[in-house]
C-alpha cells in the first residue's frame, strides 16, 4: 500500500491538512464507494472506489450524468487511502486541493470489470445508482457513462437555450387578486443554466455574456449539483442601494477577461432571479407561476451578487406607489395561474412603468457642434413596423457621458453606410447613416402628433435584444375575461 499511496502523500503537508495519511496495515479490500463535493479553486466531484487496500479516485468536474445521453469528464487522480472514503473537511490555504470536502453520497458498488483503462460498475448509493462505465480516454482523461435507463423515465435534456416570456406594456390590471406583483428591475434580462456547479448567461437575443460576469459563476457553487435555469435581470446598484442602468454600460461590450474582473470589482453586478424554468431533469415551465415561484423560493438563492426578491400577490395600486416614491422604473404584474410562454408576450405578464421609456434602432447620427464637433451629437431613431418597415421616430442628443459617445462613436463608424434605413419620413439631411444593428434605451415624456419623440434622453445600450423585435409599445388597458 506503502508504493500506491507514495503520490497522495508526496502532495501533501500533513502537520497542515486534516486529511487521513493512511494507515498502517489496512488490507486489501472492495465494495465501497464514496462520492465527496469539493468546493476547491473550481467546485467538483470526487468518485472514489475502494479497491486492493486503496480508495481507486477520478475527478468529476460536472458530476455523476444521470442520462445515458450525457457523458461526464472523469479525471483519474492518485489512489486516496482507504480512511478518505469517510473524510469531510476543510482543506486549509495553501496546502493541495484547498477547499471544503463534503460526503455527497456514499454506499457500496460490486464491479463486472475492473482494468487499468476501464471500470464498470454498479452502484447502490443514494442519490448514485445504477450501472455506470468509466473508460480512458487520452492519459488522465476519462469519461464516465449511465449505463442504464435513467434513473426518472420522464427525467428532460437541460435545453441549450430559451427566449425569455415578455411583458406587455400596459396600465395596471383591474383584479389584481389575480396578480404578483414584482419591483421591474433597470438591467438586462439573463437566462441562467446551471449545470454541475457551471453557469452559462445568455441574453434576450440568445448571446453569450458569461465572461463579461465573472462574478456570476459563483451562483454554480452555490447549487452545487443541483441542475436549474433561472430568469432574472442583471443590473448594478448605485451607492442609494437602486438599480443603474448606466452603471450596467460599464460592464456591457467587454472583450477581454481581465477587463471583465476589474471592472466586477469597480462595479459588481447583482443577479435578481425571478422565475425558475427547469430544475433536475424536468421543465417547470407548464406550471403556474406560483408554482414556479415556490419552486424557486425552496432553492434560497440568497447571495453576495444575486437574489430571489420578493413577490407581492395582489395590492399591485401599493406596489406600485412605493416604487415611485423609491424612484424605481415600475412594476411586473404576473398572473398567477400563467405558464412560462418562451419568447412570448401574451399579456399574462404586464409592466407598468413610472417612465416614459422606448427601445429604439440607431439608423443614423448626425455630427455635434461646439465642444462636440468631432463627435455624435444626436442619434436618429427608429422602430419596426411588421420586422421589415423601420420608422423614424426622431432623434435623441442629451443623456450621453463623454465615454458613451466615444463608445458609440466607435461602433457607428463600423456599420456605416450610404442608404437610409428608414422608410417613409426621413431624419435631416447631414445625417450620417448606418446599417441598423444597434438598440438603444431612451426616455421621454410623449409622442408628438407626427410620431417623434419629445424631450428624449438616452439610457443606455441594449446588447440584449434584436433590432428587428423593437417595436412601437404602446400602453394597453387589461381585460380579465379575455384569458
Amino acid at each position: 500500500m506503502a508504493d500506491k499511496l507514495r503520490k497522495y502523500k508526496a502532495k501533501r503537508d500533513f502537520t497542515d491538512t486534516p486529511e487521513p495519511r493512511g494507515a498502517q496495515g489496512v488490507g486489501a479490500g472492495e465494495g465501497r464507494f464514496v462520492v465527496q463535493e469539493h468546493d476547491a479553486t473550481n467546485l467538483h466531484w470526487d468518485l472514489r472506489l475502494e479497491r486492493d487496500g486503496v480508495a481507486v479516485s477520478w475527478a468529476l468536474p460536472r458530476g455523476i450524468p444521470t442520462h445515458p445521453d450525457r457523458n461526464h469528464l472523469a479525471v483519474h487522480v492518485e489512489d486516496h487511502p482507504l480512511e478518505y472514503l469517510a473524510f469531510e473537511g476543510e482543506i486549509p490555504q495553501g496546502s493541495y486541493g484547498a477547499g471544503t470536502v463534503t460526503i455527497w453520497d456514499s454506499g457500496t458498488y460490486t464491479a463486472e470489470k475492473f482494468r487499468a483503462d476501464e471500470v464498470i460498475a454498479t452502484f447502490g448509493g443514494e442519490r448514485l445508482r445504477g450501472r455506470y462505465a468509466l473508460f480512458q480516454t487520452d492519459g488522465k482523461s476519462w469519461m464516465i457513462h449511465r449505463m442504464d435507463p435513467p434513473a426518472d423515465p420522464n427525467e428532460e435534456p437541460m435545453p441549450d437555450q430559451v427566449e425569455p416570456m415578455l411583458a406587455k406594456l400596459a396600465k395596471l390590471p383591474r383584479d389584481d387578486s389575480l396578480y404578483t406583483f414584482e419591483v421591474k428591475w433597470d438591467g438586462a434580462r439573463v437566462i441562467c443554466f446551471c449545470d454541475g456547479g457551471h453557469v452559462k448567461l445568455q441574453t434576450r437575443n440568445l448571446r453569450d455574456v458569461t465572461g463579461e460576469y465573472p462574478e456570476l459563476r459563483a451562483l454554480g457553487r452555490a447549487l452545487g449539483s443541483t441542475r436549474a435555469i433561472l430568469d432574472g435581470e442583471v443590473v448594478a446598484l448605485d451607492d442609494d442601494g437602486k438599480p443603474s442602468f448606466g452603471l450596467l454600460q460599464r460592464r456591457m461590450h467587454v472583450a477581454s477577461e481581465s477587463t471583465a474582473r476589474r471592472r466586477a470589482e469597480e462595479t459588481p453586478a447583482t443577479y435578481m432571479v425571478f422565475d425558475l424554468l427547469y430544475l433536475n431533469g424536468h421543465s417547470t415551465m407548464s406550471l403556474p407561476y406560483a408554482e414556479r415561484r415556490k419552486l424557486l423560493e425552496q432553492l434560497e438563492l440568497e447571495g453576495p451578487s444575486w437574489r430571489t426578491p420578493s413577490s407581492h400577490a395582489g395590492d399591485g395600486q401599493a406596489m406600485l406607489d412605493a416604487s415611485r416614491q423609491q424612484d424605481l422604473e415600475g412594476v411586473v404584474a404576473k398572473r398567477l395561474d400563467s405558464t412560462y410562454e418562451p419568447g412570448a408576450r401574451t399579456g399574462a405578464w404586464l409592466k407598468i412603468k413610472n417612465h416614459r421609456e422606448q427601445e429604439l434602432v440607431v439608423g443614423g447620427w448626425l455630427p455635434g457642434q461646439g465642444r462636440r464637433g468631432k463627435t455624435i451629437g444626436s442619434l436618429a431613431l427608429g422602430y419596426y413596423e411588421d420586422r421589415k418597415r423601420l420608422v423614424y421616430a426622431g432623434n435623441v442628443g442629451t443623456g450621453f457621458s463623454g465615454e458613451m459617445l466615444a463608445t458609440l462613436k466607435r461602433m457607428l463608424d463600423s456599420l456605416a453606410t450610404d442608404e437610409s434605413p428608414f422608410e417613409g419620413r426621413q431624419p435631416p439631411e447631414q445625417t450620417v447613416f448606418v446599417r441598423p444593428q444597434l438598440v438603444v434605451e431612451v426616455e421621454f415624456s410623449e409622442w408628438t402628433r407626427a410620431g417623434t419623440l419629445r424631450h428624449p434622453s438616452f439610457k443606455g445600450l441594449r446588447e440584449d435584444k434584436n433590432p428587428q423585435d423593437v417595436v412601437l409599445e404602446r400602453v394597453e388597458e387589461v381585460v380579465e375575461h379575455e384569458r
